[in-house]
């Protein structure tokens, strides 16, 4: 079922891959690594990567000698995920419904993709339907309360009188989970996953302040759908609030440098 959640989520990563790989890609593929250690990727595990964006999960895992199967439901993602990994079988397809048989693969893994949909139960039920029996499932969320990178953006929108767009829709209450090492688990369990686990990971994130500031600039993220709305004037002004709030987190190359973390679950199927 498409919530519509789900539909604002496909307008607001439509054709935005180059964007999304120059601000937030780096960000994001920082979990790839652990991620795929938590699943055991490594010769020959027959993996499936959901959301892949622009394929950092995908090339890592085939560098690890897996065989690599995509999926992202923005097909500007699909096509640079089949530049970067071109011996990787890349296809359009979304979640709840991929187009995919059953217990396809040794592992399955969406990395910051249960955030992305109106139905995470739903999704995560369809990573254990495509999963083979022993295999196992591993995703990755961002926590709340916000770690401090990212609450950046609520600092700047605060200061500028800035809130979510009434056409920005929400996941529904009942639908929803909590963002935490316990929701997450909770969720995987719920999908009947077994010997589920999750951790937290921590690093420090460095960037150029204007690239990061270049994935609201394109519309994506909470701030990107406030910033959206606003005039070209507006959006200035909201400029302006945000360099003096990066200002004080620049290192000595210049460099945005700030704690963030991410939740890994992992669980197998019985």
């Amino acid at each position: 079922m498409t919530t519509a959640f789900d539909a604002y989520e496909r307008r607001l990563w439509q054709g935005r891959a180059s964007a999304y790989q120059l601000s937030f890609a780096a960000l994001c593929g920082r979990t790839a690594p652990a991620l795929l250690d938590a699943a055991g990727v490594g010769e020959r595990t027959r993996l499936l990567d959901v959301g892949t964006g622009t394929g950092t999960v995908a090339a890592l895992a085939a560098t690890r000698g897996a065989v690599v199967t995509a999926v992202d439901a923005e097909q500007s993602m699909v096509e640079a995920a089949r530049r970067a990994v071109p011996g990787a079988d890349v296809r359009h397809g979304v979640l709840p419904d991929l187009p995919l048989d059953d217990h396809c693969f040794d592992v399955t893994v969406g990395n910051f993709v249960v955030n992305h949909v109106g139905d995470p139960a739903a999704a995560a039920s369809e990573l254990r339907r495509v999963t083979r029996p022993g295999g196992r499932v591993a995703v990755s969320i961002w926590p709340v309360p916000a770690p401090p990178l990212q609450q950046i953006w609520g600092s700047v929108a605060a200061a500028c009188g800035l809130r979510r767009p009434d056409s920005a829709p929400t996941v529904a209450e009942e639908l929803n989970f909590t963002r935490d090492e316990d929701g997450l688990a909770h969720l995987l369990r719920g999908a009947g996953l077994a010997e589920v686990s999750a951790h937290t990971v921590t690093w420090t994130h460095r960037a150029d302040p204007e690239d990061w500031w270049a994935g609201p600039a394109n519309g994506i993220g909470v701030l990107g759908a406030m910033l959206g709305v606003l005039s070209v004037a507006e959006v200035a002004k909201v400029k302006a609030e945000y360099d003096r709030t990066v200002a004080a987190h620049l290192d000595e190359s210049g460099r945005l440098a700030l704690p963030t973390a991410a939740v890994i679950a992992v669980g197998r199927v019985p």
